[in-house]
């Protein structure tokens, strides 16, 4: 059976396991979003602080994904989520912080000296200077990490169906399974082109965000 018969004869499956791919993907990166974000944020004002919090994501960036959810597993256990989308998600949410915070406060941190001390004499206060200025152009910055994060997760999505979650990781699970080279080649092409599909859009929407005196 080629690559093309089987898409079709599968058709149905690939458009649902592609849909829980994305629906983990998205969930997980909204979730570090709304902590990596205020926190990269938090952490400009503290370099001891900046340092244990990046320090601490980088050392969840080491553990390797298979083994995260093999630590996940007896503590979620507990609350009979030990498998399925929840231990995916969580562990897609860990491993999305580093490149979300370290962006964040790197662009934060790079932001001109000199466009916040004329906001300084404009008489804003240190919320209006972040807001107004601080935020706005960082957020290609941050983007940039937002896509590292995004890129990076569908792969690592891809290994979360070895803990019953789902997704394209499916059909190279049960591929390697069945010794069925064809399923495991779609599931790979599926999860590659869904990782070029994400980077191309959120390489233009960083290109659209980006101021154009920033801009090469």
């Amino acid at each position: 059976m080629n690559l093309i018969t089987f898409l079709q004869d599968n058709y149905a499956q690939t458009l649902f396991l592609t849909w829980e791919h994305i629906w983990m993907v998205s969930l997980s990166l909204l979730i570090a979003m709304a902590i990596g974000i205020p926190a990269g944020i938090v952490i400009t004002k503290n370099k001891v602080l900046a340092q244990k919090v990046l320090g601490g994501a980088n050392v969840i960036m080491t553990v390797p994904s298979i083994a995260l959810f093999g630590l996940m597993l007896p503590i979620l256990a507990v609350i009979g989520h030990g498998l399925g989308k929840v231990p995916a998600v969580i562990a897609l949410v860990l491993y999305s912080l580093l490149p979300i915070i370290r962006n964040t406060y790197i662009a934060i941190k790079n932001v001109d000296p000199a466009l916040v001390d004329a906001g300084r004499g404009m008489g804003m206060s240190k919320f209006q200077l972040l807001r107004e200025v601080e935020i706005p152009l960082a957020v290609p910055v941050i983007l940039a990490g937002l896509k590292t994060a995004a890129v990076m997760n569908i792969g690592i999505a891809a290994i979360a169906a070895y803990v019953g979650a789902g997704g394209l990781g499916v059909f190279i699970q049960q591929g390697i399974a069945r010794s069925h080279e064809t399923m495991i080649l779609a599931g790979a092409l599926a999860v590659s082109l869904l990782a070029i599909i994400v980077d191309l859009a959120m390489s233009t929407l960083e290109r659209l965000v980006t101021p154009k005196g920033l801009k090469l």
